[in-house]
Formats: C-alpha cells, sequence, structure tokens
C-alpha cells in the first residue's frame, strides 16, 4: 500500500495591529534627558566632531570649571541646624550686588552672570570632577596582577573580586558560587576556599570577609600596630577576636555586662577591647564608595524673588547648537537624490538641537514645579521638606514617572542649603496631629536633630523619641521610628552610650 504524503501549501495573509516603535529621534531624545550635564557635554562635543552640519554658537559650550558654575555637592542629610543663621552656600568666587535682594545668598548667584563667563576649553582634563581614584575593583586587580599564581587560581581570585558588594564584602555565598560554575571545569568549593583566603589576605584589610564579625576579625589580624597599638597588648587583642568571632551580637545590644558574663572577663579588660573593635572599619570598601567627584555642574539655579522662590536654568551650561547654514544651502533639496548621506546628517543635527532643547526644558519644567511645592525649604530648611512623589509631578506635568525620574537623577539645584540632587526632593508623606501632611525627610530630620542634642550619657530610646515627635505634633509607631533610625544608621540607644563610654 502506498503511503500518501499530504501537501502544505503557503499563502499569505494580512493582518491590521497597532505597535508602539521608537524612532531614532526619541531614542536620542530619552538618552539626552537621563545624561548628566557633563556626559550631555561629552555626547554634544561627540556629535560636533562627527557632524560637520553641527556648530556652535559663539564659543560654544563652557566649560564649567572656568565658568565658576562647578560648586560642591551637599553630601549631608540636611541643611544648617540653625535655619536663623541664614542660607548656606558652597558656591566660590566674586559677588556682586542683585537688583532682586540684598541677601548673602543673591549676591553669589550674581557669578552666574555672562559678565564671569570665560571658555577655556584647552583645560577640561583639569576639572576637579575628573580626577577619581580607582575603584576597589581595580585597585584588588592591580594587586592580583603582581602576584605569581596560576591561571586558574587567578581566575578564581578575580570571579571573588567580581562577587564584592560596595563594602567590600562578598555578596555570595561560595557554595552558590560553585553551583554557578560549569561543571566541565572541575572547580570545588576548597577551590574557592583558598582563593578567598589569598583575597582576604590583600589590602584593605578585612577584604572578602563573608559577614561583619569575619571583616572584624580579619583587621585584627593583620592591624597596623602603628595604627592601632592596643593590638601589641596580647589580651586585649585575644578578647578582640572572641568579641568579633563569637559575641558580635551581644556587643550590638549594648548589653556590657551580659557579653561580661558571656566571656568571663574583667570590665576594665573588656573596655579596652571594646575601644580597640570600635576603631575598626565595618566596610573596608568605604574609602572607594566616594562619587566621582564631590563638585557638580548645577542645571537650575534657585532665586528669591517678590514673588517667592523661583527656578531658572543655569544658562553656563546650555549648549548652543545650531545648523551649518552655508552646508545646509548647499545641499538644496533632498528630492534630487545627491548627497543622502549628508542630508541624514542634516536631520541628525536638526534632531540634536531639538532634544537638546527639549532636555533643558523639561528639567526646567520638573524644576519649577519642586520649587512651588517645597518653598517653606528654601527659607527653613530639611525639617519643612512637604512630602512630594514623582507621581506628584507627572500628574501635574501630564507626564509619565519614568519622564521625570530621568529628568531629576543626576541633575542639581543650587539653593541656600547647598548644591542638591533634585531626586532628594521627593519623600513620601506622614500625617500629623492636626491632620496636616509632613514628609518622611522631615521627620528623618528631626529624628537626627533630637539625638544629636541628646545627653550622650543618657541617649534617647526609640519608645522615647516617639513621645517627643508626639509633642512635635507628629504621631508615628515606634517601629517607624526604628527603621529611620536605621535608614540613617544611627545605632540604638545603648549601643550610642558604649561607644560614648568608649571614646
Amino acid at each position: 500500500m502506498q503511503n500518501i504524503v499530504p501537501m502544505t501549501r503557503n499563502f499569505l495573509e494580512l493582518r491590521l495591529g497597532q505597535s508602539l516603535t521608537l524612532t531614532p529621534a526619541l531614542q536620542q531624545s530619552i538618552r539626552l534627558l537621563q545624561l548628566s550635564t557633563l556626559d550631555l557635554e561629552a555626547e554634544v562635543a561627540k556629535a560636533l566632531a562627527e557632524n560637520p552640519l553641527l556648530e556652535q554658537e559663539g564659543e560654544g559650550l563652557q566649560d564649567p570649571g572656568a565658568l565658576g558654575s562647578t560648586v560642591r555637592v551637599d553630601q549631608t542629610f540636611e541643611g544648617p541646624a540653625d535655619p536663623a543663621e541664614g542660607p548656606q552656600t558652597d558656591v566660590e568666587g566674586p559677588t556682586t550686588s542683585s537688583p532682586e535682594s540684598d541677601s548673602p545668598f543673591e549676591r553669589e548667584r550674581s557669578e552666574f552672570s555672562a559678565e564671569s563667563r570665560h571658555s577655556r576649553d584647552d583645560e577640561l582634563t583639569e576639572r576637579p570632577e575628573a580626577a577619581r581614584e580607582s575603584n576597589l575593583r581595580e585597585y584588588l586587580l592591580g594587586q592580583l596582577g603582581t602576584t605569581r599564581l596560576s591561571q586558574r587560581d587567578a581566575a578564581i581570585v578575580s570571579l571573588l573580586i567580581e562577587e564584592l558588594n560596595e563594602d567590600g564584602l562578598l555578596a555570595s555565598p561560595l557554595e552558590e558560587i560553585v553551583d554557578w560554575m560549569s561543571p566541565e571545569l572541575g572547580l570545588e568549593l576548597d577551590d574557592f576556599r583558598l582563593g578567598l583566603t589569598f583575597l582576604q589576605s590583600m589590602d584593605p584589610p578585612g577584604v572578602g570577609a563573608r559577614n561583619l564579625g569575619e571583616c572584624l576579625d580579619l583587621q585584627l589580624q593583620h592591624a597596623d600596630s602603628d595604627r592601632l597599638p592596643e593590638v601589641k597588648e596580647t589580651e586585649v587583642l585575644a578578647l578582640a577576636r572572641r568579641v568579633c568571632q563569637q559575641h558580635l551580637h551581644i556587643l550590638a545590644t549594648g548589653n556590657m555586662s551580659k557579653l561580661r558574663e558571656a566571656l568571663g572577663c574583667e570590665a576594665e579588660l573588656l573596655r579596652r577591647a571594646h575601644a580597640l573593635i570600635v576603631r575598626l572599619n565595618p566596610r573596608p570598601g568605604s574609602r572607594w564608595n566616594k562619587p566621582a567627584a564631590d563638585f557638580a555642574v548645577p542645571d537650575v539655579i534657585v532665586r528669591k524673588t517678590r514673588k517667592g522662590w523661583e527656578a531658572h536654568l543655569n544658562e553656563a551650561v546650555m549648549p548652543k547648537l545650531r545648523v551649518n547654514a552655508m552646508y545646509a544651502e548647499a545641499l538644496g533639496s533632498p528630492r534630487g537624490g545627491a548627497n543622502s548621506a549628508l542630508h541624514g546628517q542634516l536631520q541628525e543635527a536638526r534632531w540634536m538641537i531639538r532634544n537638546v532643547a527639549q532636555r533643558f526644558e523639561t528639567i526646567l519644567r520638573v524644576s519649577q514645579v519642586i520649587v512651588a511645592h517645597q518653598q517653606s525649604f528654601f527659607s527653613k530648611g530639611w525639617e519643612a521638606v512637604r512630602p512630594l512623589t514623582l507621581k506628584d509631578i507627572a500628574l501635574e506635568l501630564g507626564m509619565h514617572e519614568s519622564t521625570i525620574s530621568r529628568a531629576t537623577t543626576q541633575k542639581y539645584m543650587v539653593t541656600p542649603f547647598g548644591t542638591l540632587e533634585l531626586k532628594r526632593f521627593f519623600s513620601t508623606g506622614l500625617t500629623t496631629e492636626g491632620g496636616e501632611a509632613t514628609s518622611s525627610t522631615a521627620v528623618q530630620t528631626r529624628i537626627q536633630a533630637l539625638i544629636r542634642q541628646e545627653d550622650r550619657s543618657r541617649p534617647l530610646s526609640d519608645s522615647q523619641l516617639v513621645t517627643l515627635l508626639d509633642k512635635d505634633g507628629i504621631t508615628i509607631a515606634r517601629r517607624t521610628v526604628a527603621k529611620y533610625r536605621e535608614q540613617m544608621r544611627i545605632p540604638t540607644a545603648p549601643l550610642r552610650k558604649s561607644q560614648a563610654g568608649a571614646a
């Protein structure tokens, strides 16, 4: 019997549908919006070098370092402790009087005037923000390159270096890392244990530790006796290592009596061991966690006028771009088909000009809404910050939250209390006793102020902080106070008391 093979037929089918496509111009617009001012400058410089139909007006993009518009970023959590001291700013440079205000803040803002701008494009490489130490990964790989490990062992150590978090601690268990490896490589847990031992012998002391106790113990093992002379005392060193290895959780509670009972030692010996431990660095990678520079180029300047505080763009960092009129006229109409590549560059030049302008317009609109909502902050400081979210601004401007996020990340504003990233003005809201809304940032600032003013020998507990906040009309739960305190990396009351005693 003969098998019959069914035959298939090819056919065409038309379907109607809708899809969202990001055009090259829209992709460029999104990319430029999320760039910092310095990254935008590099992007514009690249476009100018590659596209002959794009050019700058006048002297072109200014050097923020030469303009005096590069200012120190405020790294602190709050502004001046006493608002009565007056607005503070980190901007340096000559001051002149301003017709709108006679305050020192307004006089210092005048350095952004046109008279104070001078281009120094030949000194771009000398900006403070260009200087940066190598990161922790590069520092460790540099040490690894000076060793005589086999290629296999060096690869294992390199892999462990990649698994370090920003504090210099190992982010994943060794067993989990081994499971990631292909069985064909023949790597076992002991191979990674040896590699970790080698990594933990590197500088800085404590790097590669799997937990805080191991991190502190490693620092005691490799301690510099010149910096920590206490390690020369055998009994003190041995007791400190025991605490780090076995009883760190008791030390964290601040209950020194319980810790002394667990160790079976004298109070004086424990006090000296504790004093040694508190001098160790729980985050050995913190030295490399600093931002690329302590300086930032502000996109927005806030000035006080008769109508209140207002946001203005920092024109010194706005690139002035235009299409080369001579080349554009010589190209003529694209319908002729000639010089299609140059016509494409003409279109790209127009996209760049339009998208750069749109970037600054979006930043200004977002900044204006932030300033309008946070008028009290610019006069009183962080304790007067109102609750504000990305969604609030997105609804007010008719934009998507992702657009607001891009427009506020790595964008800076000069304020009376320092140069701040726009994202720092966002915080969730809490309801006070009177039914008014306050921000979580304002509450954290108040908690920080109360702890700063406390008697160090009798620090405030979380319950006592709740009572004091309630007197200010801020009613929140004790667990919320504990959460905010932990976010600010403030120790518990017993630990603050023990630290004060050790000091």
